[in-house]
C-alpha cells in the first residue's frame, strides 16, 4: 500500500474517531497523540543519552573497526589500541553496522552496508581509510547483503535480488575492478547465501534458507557456477566455515535434533562429528581461525551467554580469563589468529567491545561506553523465572522462561509486558536503558516472557506455534497474566503489553483475548492480519513467512489465517492503544498498521497513531526513537494513573 493510501485510510480513521488531531514534526506523523508528559520530558532524557559500542573487525594493522553513535545514526569508528580515542570513519545520514575490513594488509580498506531510511534495500560500499575516499559497488536500489572478502582480498560475494527484485542469487565482484558483478549462483526459488569462502577461493559454502528449522549447505564451483548440497538431513543451520585447509566444514545445525550443535564435516565423508554434545544449548555464534588451530564458539544456556575456545590441536577447552559476564556476539579472529574480538553487553552495562589475547589467556576493553548521566548503581539486573502454562509435559504443566525486571520497594507494582519479535527470537537480558527506566522511573515491573515459538530452548519448543498452532502461544500471554495475579509484588489491575513486529501481532491478539485483564497495549510495526501481510510484505520474504504462518493461498489456511488475525475482531478491543510504524517498512508493510487504526477507531476505540517517513521496521535514528520512547512513556504513565 502506498503512502497516499494509507494516508487516505488514516484521515478515513480520523473522522470516524471524532477528528482527532493530526500532525507533522519533521519526518515524524502524529494522529491522535498528546504532548508528551511533563515528568517524561524531565526525565526520560537522561536515560537515553548514553551510547553503546560493538566491535565489528580488526583492520590488518592490528587496530579495531567499532560501530557507534555519536549524533542521530551509528556510524563505524577506527580505534588503534584498546580504550584510545574513537575516530570516526564514515559520515552518513543512515545508520551503518557492518564493516568488513579487507583481509590483505593493502590497501587499507573496508566494506561497509547501508539502506535508506529503514527500506533495508541495502547497498555495499568500499571506503580506502588512506584517500578516505567512499565507492558505491552495487546497483544503488536492489536488497544486497551476506557479503564476503575472499582471503586474498581481491573478490567480494554477495546475495542480491538485483535479476527480478525477489529472487536471492550470489554475485562475485573483483573489487579493483570496474568492471559489473558477476552472477554466479542463479536461485530457483532459493534463498542464498554466502557464508564463506574456501581458502584457495574457488568454492564458497552458501546457505538455502527456508525456515528456522529448515536449510540446506551448498558448496558452490565460482568459475563454473555449479552448487553441491552437502548430505546433511533435513535441519536448523546457524552457520558454516570452511576448515583452514578446505577439506571440511565446521557448521553449528540441530540434524533434527533438538539443539544447535557444532559439528565437522569432511567434504570426503558423509557422516558429520559433533563437538559440543555435552551442551544441551544452541550455539549462536563460532569463528574458525585462520591457521585452523582454534575454534571459539559462544553457547546461548538459558538466554545468558558461555563463550569457549577450542584448541583443535589438543582436543583441549578452556573459558577465556578476564571477560565480564553478558551477551556476547561478533565474534572475529584477526589475521593472525592471535586476537579474538567480541561484543559483550548486560543488563546492567552498555554494549562494549573487547578482545582476548589467546597466548597469554588475557582480556582486553577496547572502549568504555556512557551509560548517561544516571548512576549505573540504579540499574537492575534480571531474574530469569518460570511460569506454569496452560498445556502438560507429561504429568508436569509446561513452564515458560521469562526475565524479570522489578523496581525497588514492596510494590504492588504495575507491569509491562514486554513481548518479542520473530516469532523465531528470544528476549535475553542485554542493555536497554528504556527498561530501566520504565523499572526505575516509572515503576513498572518489566516481563520478558519467551513464549512457545521462541529460539533457544530447542526445535520442538521453537516449532509450538507453527501453522495452526499460532494463538497457542497467545495463551502462553493468558497464562502469564494468570501466574502475575499470584504475586503480590504485582498490580493485576495494571497491566500492559507491549511488542514489535510478531510481538506487536502478540499484543493486538492479547488485547483481543484478554482485554479484560489489560489496561492497553503498545503496537510496534505488528502484524494485524496475517492475510494482507503476507500479501504485502516484501516478494522476496513471502515464502520464507509462509513457512512460519501458513500459506494464504491454501483455502483452508486462508480462512483459518481470517479467523485468528486480530484486524477482524478490532471491535472487541476496547483499551488504549498505541500504534507506532515505520512507513517504509517492507517486512511488515505500513498498511496493516493503517487498517488497524481504521478499524478500531471506527469501533469507537481510543488510538494514539504514531508514524515516521524515514524509517521501517523499527525506529533506528535516535531523534525518531527518543521521540517514540516518550510517547510510549507518557502512554504508560498515563494508564498506570487510570
Amino acid at each position: 500500500m502506498n503512502i497516499r493510501y494509507m494516508a487516505l485510510l488514516l484521515a478515513c480513521a480520523t473522522t470516524l474517531a471524532a477528528a482527532q488531531p493530526r500532525q507533522e514534526i519533521g519526518n515524524l506523523v502524529l494522529d491522535g497523540v498528546p504532548a508528551h508528559s511533563t515528568r517524561v520530558t524531565a526525565t526520560l532524557d537522561n536515560w537515553l543519552a548514553g551510547r553503546s559500542a560493538s566491535f565489528r573487525d580488526f583492520l590488518p594493522d592490528g587496530s579495531m573497526l567499532i560501530s557507534t553513535r555519536f549524533g542521530d545514526a551509528e556510524q563505524i569508528h577506527r580505534i588503534e589500541r584498546p580504550l584510545a580515542a574513537r575516530e570516526q570513519i564514515t559520515f552518513e545520514a543512515e545508520p551503518i553496522s557492518l564493516a568488513l575490513a579487507n583481509p590483505t594488509a593493502a590497501p587499507a580498506q573496508f566494506l561497509y552496508a547501508r539502506d535508506r531510511g529503514g527500506d533495508e534495500n541495502a547497498q555495499l560500499y568500499l571506503h580506502d581509510l588512506q584517500t578516505r575516499s567512499t565507492r558505491l559497488l552495487t546497483d544503488g536500489k536492489s536488497r544486497h547483503g551476506g557479503a564476503l572478502w575472499s582471503r586474498d582480498g581481491r573478490y567480494l560475494a554477495y546475495q542480491s535480488n538485483a535479476r527480478n527484485g525477489i529472487n536471492q542469487d550470489v554475485y562475485v565482484l573483483e573489487v579493483a575492478n570496474a568492471t559489473p558483478a558477476r552472477l554466479v549462483v542463479s536461485s530457483q526459488g532459493q534463498t542464498w547465501q554466502p557464508l564463506d569462502w574456501s581458502p584457495d577461493g574457488t568454492r564458497l559454502l552458501l546457505l538455502d534458507y527456508r525456515s528456522v528449522t529448515d536449510a540446506d549447505l551448498h558448496v558452490a564451483d565460482v568459475a563454473k557456477g555449479s552448487t553441491t548440497r552437502l548430505p546433511l538431513p533435513k535441519s536448523g543451520i546457524g552457520g558454516a566455515r570452511f576448515s583452514a585447509d578446505g577439506r571440511g566444514v565446521w557448521f553449528s545445525a540441530d540434524l533434527g535434533e533438538e539443539f544447535l550443535q557444532l559439528r565437522y564435516l569432511d567434504l570426503a565423508e558423509t557422516k558429520p562429528r559433533t563437538l559440543t554434545a555435552d551442551l544441551p544449548w544452541d550455539i549462536d555464534y563460532f569463528e574458525v581461525d585462520p591457521s585452523g588451530r582454534y575454534i571459539a564458539y559462544v553457547a546461548n544456556v538459558d538466554g545468558y551467554s558461555r563463550l569457549e575456545l577450542r584448541d583443535l590441536g589438543s582436543n583441549t577447552t578452556r573459558r577465556p580469563n578476564g571477560l565480564p559476564a553478558g551477551l556476547i556476539s561478533n565474534l572475529r579472529f584477526d589475521a593472525r589468529g592471535s586476537q579474538l574480538g567480541l561484543t559483550i553487553e548486560s543488563a546492567t552495562s552498555p554494549r562494549d567491545a573487547w578482545s582476548y589475547d589467546i597466548d597469554k589467556d588475557a582480556a582486553q576493553r577496547w572502549t568504555r561506553s556512557e551509560s548517561g548521566p544516571v548512576d549505573p548503581q540504579r540499574w537492575q539486573a534480571a531474574e530469569l523465572v518460570r511460569y506454569p502454562t496452560w498445556d502438560r509435559l507429561g504429568k508436569q504443566p509446561r513452564r515458560i522462561p521469562a526475565f524479570v525486571y522489578t523496581p525497588r520497594g514492596n510494590g504492588p507494582h504495575p507491569v509491562v509486558i514486554d513481548i518479542h519479535g520473530g516469532p523465531e527470537g528470544q528476549s535475553r537480558p542485554g542493555y536497554s536503558p528504556y527498561t530501566q527506566y520504565l523499572v526505575n522511573e516509572l515503576g513498572y515491573a518489566v516481563i520478558q516472557p519467551n513464549v512457545r515459538g521462541s529460539t533457544g530452548y530447542g526445535r520442538t519448543f521453537t516449532q509450538l506455534d507453527n501453522g495452526r498452532l499460532r494463538e497457542d502461544s497467545v495463551r502462553d500471554i493468558g497464562a502469564l497474566l494468570v501466574w502475575i495475579a499470584a504475586q503480590p509484588q504485582f498490580d493485576a489491575q495494571r497491566v500492559v503489553v507491549m511488542g514489535g513486529s510478531y510481538g506487536g501481532y502478540m499484543v493486538l491478539a492479547s488485547l483481543v483475548h484478554y482485554g479484560d485483564r489489560l489496561r492497553g497495549g503498545i503496537d510496534v510495526v505488528g502484524i494485524s492480519n496475517f492475510v494482507t501481510f503476507l500479501n504485502n510484505t516484501s516478494g522476496y520474504r513471502r515464502d520464507l513467512r509462509r513457512a512460519e504462518y501458513g500459506d494464504e493461498r491454501d483455502p483452508s489456511m486462508r480462512a483459518f489465517l481470517q479467523r485468528i488475525s486480530p484486524l477482524n475482531r478490532a471491535e472487541t478491543i476496547r483499551k488504549p492503544l498505541l500504534v507506532v510504524q515505520g512507513l517504509n517498512d517492507p517486512r511488515v508493510p505500513a498498511s496493516e498498521s493503517a487498517q488497524l487504526v481504521a478499524r478500531v477507531r471506527g469501533s469507537g476505540g481510543e488510538v494514539w497513531y504514531l508514524a515516521a517517513k524515514d524509517e521501517g521496521h523499527g525506529f533506528r535514528k535516535k531523534t525518531n526513537r527518543d521521540f517514540y520512547l516518550k510517547t510510549a512513556a507518557t502512554f504508560l504513565e498515563e494508564l498506570a494513573a487510570r
